[in-house]
Formats: structure tokens, sequence, C-alpha cells
């Protein structure tokens, strides 16, 4: 009986011992589990993070991208009017131009634009727009653009690959501030900004200007788009503003001093109908007054350049391919060498494949001086 005692006792502190060990082996194997089940929870919400629409979240949705790249093959032909001078022809193969565009709705009223250009014989890439966008949307139809933007001053539409004359003329790049509206078809903008050419003896000022108004209408086959435009210094446009700037420079080389006396208004209407496949282009782009300059302190009279376009397309299907044809007239009046006294453009064009364009174009130019231009031009663009 003492023996069968002490067995059992044994046997009890044994159990009491193992028991113990028993729970922790259980509670461990549930803790396992548990933690488990968590880890492959985190590790699926890891994953989710990883993809690219989680890591960038809404952006996703709220950038664009998009972009172009021209390459172009032309032949161009001289023909001087003076009989000492020999006549010229070259041809060549360029990347013309490439552009790349990034534009951002941060929210509903408030987005942002940049536009990188680079052009052959540049040599760089440029900062071609960058600006900040404050767009009241259905709740207000006005904006407010801040930045470096093409002044609202021309519409410059073609189907030419050539630039028309009246975008030579007129076409403005500055950092400037512009505030507009668009309703019921009819849109319109102010803006402000600080030109690169000045008045004689005047600083550096936010004193240059400009407007546009214009209405647009959409019904059925037929569109149509007519606005004027008014800018207080014309000769402050790239293509204007160059050329003075080298004649500042060559007066300079010379020993003598060129100034511009007062700005020069700028005046710009343009009319573009859309109907049964066909497209009208009219605009004119001109000074108002005659600008006057000093040289050397004494005031001189030049002459108020002008220029126009007038333009005729027809688009339609051949092939399953969608094709343009287009005819031109352009022209000046007292441009000088400057731009040309009349131009004559044609111009085909093809989509031959999605985003894909072929063009080819003929263009003469005749000068004041009685100088002639012939060039052909084949150019390849993808659009994106």
């Amino acid at each position: 009986m003492r023996t069968f005692v002490l067995m059992m006792t044994v046997c009890l502190v044994t159990s009491l011992m193992l028991l113990p060990h028993a729970f922790a082996r259980e509670l461990s194997n549930y803790e396992l589990l548990e933690r488990i089940t968590k880890l492959e929870d985190q590790l699926a919400e890891q994953s989710d993070k990883s993809t690219p629409e989680s890591l960038l979240g809404s952006w996703a949705e709220r950038i664009t991208l998009s972009g172009l790249i021209e390459a172009e093959a032309g032949y161009e032909k001289i023909d001087f009017d003076d009989p000492a001078q020999d006549d010229d022809d070259s041809s060549d193969i360029t990347l013309a131009t490439v552009e790349l565009g990034v534009d951002v709705a941060i929210t509903k009223y408030v987005g942002g634009s940049v536009l990188l250009l680079w052009e052959e014989g540049e040599g760089k890439v440029d900062v071609d727009e960058a600006f900040i966008l404050l767009d009241g949307e259905d709740d207000l139809p006005m904006f407010l653009r801040a930045g470096k933007i093409y002044l609202p001053f021309g519409d410059f539409s073609s189907n030419m690959i050539s630039d028309p004359l009246t975008l030579e003329l007129g076409e403005i790049s500055e950092s400037a501030l512009e505030i507009g509206f668009e309703d019921a078809g009819f849109y319109g903008s102010v803006y402000i900004f600080n030109g690169d050419i000045d008045e004689e003896g005047k600083d550096s000022h936010i004193d240059n200007f400009g407007a546009k108004l214009g209405y647009t209408l959409e019904q059925n086959d037929f569109t149509m788009d007519a606005g004027v435009c008014y800018i207080n210094n014309l000769i402050d446009s790239d293509g204007w503003g160059d050329t003075f700037e080298e004649m500042v420079a060559d007066a300079g080389d010379n020993g003598d001093t060129l100034e511009l006396r007062d700005y020069v208004d700028g005046f710009g209407a343009h009319i573009v109908i859309g109907v049964a496949g066909f497209t009208l282009i009219g605009e004119y782009v001109g000074a108002m007054d005659d600008p006057e300059y000093l040289v050397n302190g004494v005031k001189t009279t030049g002459d108020a350049i002008s220029t126009w376009n007038t333009e005729v397309g027809y688009t339609f299907e051949a092939a399953g391919k969608e094709i343009t044809v287009g005819l031109a007239y352009q022209g000046s009046d007292d441009a000088a060498e400057f731009l040309p006294e009349s131009r004559y453009l044609g111009v085909v064009s093809s989509g031959i494949m999605e985003y894909t364009t072929l063009s080819l174009e003929y263009l003469h130019d005749k000068y004041e001086n009685d100088d002639e231009v012939d060039v052909i031009t084949a150019q390849l663009a993808i659009e994106f």
C-alpha cells in the first residue's frame, strides 16, 4: 500500500510538471497560426501597394503625357535677282522637331503644363511653355494662366508643313499673366507681360499688354472660329524682335545707336470655316502704326509690316486612309527681306498609320528685291 501511494505521488508530480509544457505548446501553436495569418495579410497588402497604380495613387489619373516627333527631308533652291550673285541650292535630312508635354490636374480647379522643345539647329532643349492654370470649370467660365506661354495674339491655323507668314510676324512667347473666359461659344482674354523690346529711355517694367476676343460655332457638319486680337507692341514678337535686335547690333558695330522711340500697336483677325470636309482659312496680322526709331538720337520712321494667309484644304478617305490636300497664298507688305512679299504653297498629307502622318509640301517665295526661293519638303511625323 505504501508502495502504491508512493507510485501515485510520483505520477501526480510528474503530470503536474508536464501539464504547463502541454498548455504552453498549445498556446504557441495558436499564436503561430495567428501570426502566420497576420503575415499573409501584410504580404498581400504590400503586394497591392507595390503595383504602379497603388504607388502613384490617384496621380496616375491626373497626369497626361503627350509628344511630337517630326523628321524632314528637304530640297531648297535660291534664285538671286542680282546676276552677280550665284544661285544656290541645297538638300538635307533633319530631325526638325521634338516636343514632350506634361499636363497635370492637381485638383478640379488647379492644373499645370510643361512643354519641352528641341529643334534642329538650336542645339539644346528649351522650356517652350510652363504655366499654372486656375480654371473655374463649369462653376465659373473663367480661367487664369501664369507662366511662360504663347500669347493669345493671332490664330495661325494651317494645313501646311511650313509656318504661315502671319505666325512668322506675330508669334510671341513671353512670361505673362492672362485672365480669360469661355462661355456659350464666346471666348476672350486679356494679358500683361514685360517684353524684351523697351522704348528709348524707359526702364524694364510690366508695361506690355494685349487682348483677344472670338466666337466658335459647331452645328452638324459646319464649324466656325472667328476672332480679333490686339497687342501694344508687335515689335516684341519673336520674329520682328529678333530682326530689330540684329539691326541694333549692326548699328553698334558701325559705331551708331538704334533705339525704338515708341511701341508699335499690332492687330490681328482670323476666320476658320469647316464644312463637308473643306477647311477655309483667312488671317491678317500687322502693325497699326509706322515704327519710329532714333538713329544716333535722330528720329527716323520705318514701315508698318503686315502679313496675311488665305488657305483652302480638303480632307477625305481613300483606301482606308485619311488624306488632306491644301493650297495657300500668303503675303506681306513692307517687310523688305525679313519676309517674302508673296508665298505659294501646296501640300498633300496622309495618316499612313495610327498617330503617324506623311506629308509632302511645295513652297515658292518671292521677295521685294525679286529674289525667289523654291522648297520641297517631305515630313514624317508621329504625335501621341
